[in-house]
């Protein structure tokens, strides 16, 4: 939870910052910001499901 957290409070800032940042600096922090986001997802979802079988 704590890194999803992490995660809206640096999108958010990213966010914020567009107008002074130059675009390819922006794409390249949310791409990585997306990906870390698409981690925990999955890892979210393999847990969960994991927790249901047992």
């Amino acid at each position: 939870m704590l890194f999803l957290i992490v995660a809206l409070i640096m999108l958010a800032f990213v966010l914020g910052s567009v107008a002074y940042l130059p675009w390819p600096v922006t794409l390249a922090v949310s791409a990585v910001i997306i990906v870390w986001l698409s981690v925990f997802a999955v890892r979210e979802r393999r847990r969960r499901s994991a927790a249901g079988r047992s």
